[in-house]
């Protein structure tokens, strides 16, 4: 096998990242805390010496991972647009143009997301 020189930074990288992931999670395993089984008092839930109140595995309705959702994405879309905004004359008119079809599509989507009742929490 014969890999090009670029390659070989790469795979240094990616056997670094995987063997730290690896050790990660030996060590996690064996130098962490054993757990005895059982229905002990150290095995139950706490928060702040308050008593638990209810089941901790009760659902969640399907509007908070959507507006998490949500959140995120439009939250990245800001993130694009800050190499935009540091060479914004460098792109010129073609960038300009990019970037307002980039923020249509957004647009088209938060309408879209919005006339599917999405964002209304009283629903």
């Amino acid at each position: 096998m014969n890999l090009p020189e670029n390659y070989i930074p790469i795979l240094i990288q990616a056997a670094v990242g995987l063997g730290f992931v690896i050790i990660s999670l030996l060590g996690a395993h064996f130098l962490g805390p054993k757990q005895k089984k059982g229905n002990s008092v150290k095995n139950q839930s706490w928060e702040c010496g308050v008593a638990v109140e209810g089941n901790a595995r009760t659902p969640f309705s399907i509007k908070y991972f959507l507006t998490a959702v949500l959140f995120v994405l439009f939250d990245i879309e800001i993130v694009f647009f800050y190499p935009y905004a540091v060479n914004f004359r460098e792109f010129g008119m073609e960038g300009f143009l990019a970037v307002l079809t980039f923020v249509a599509i957004f647009f088209v989507a938060f309408f879209y997301v919005w006339k599917r009742g999405a964002l209304d929490w009283d629903k």
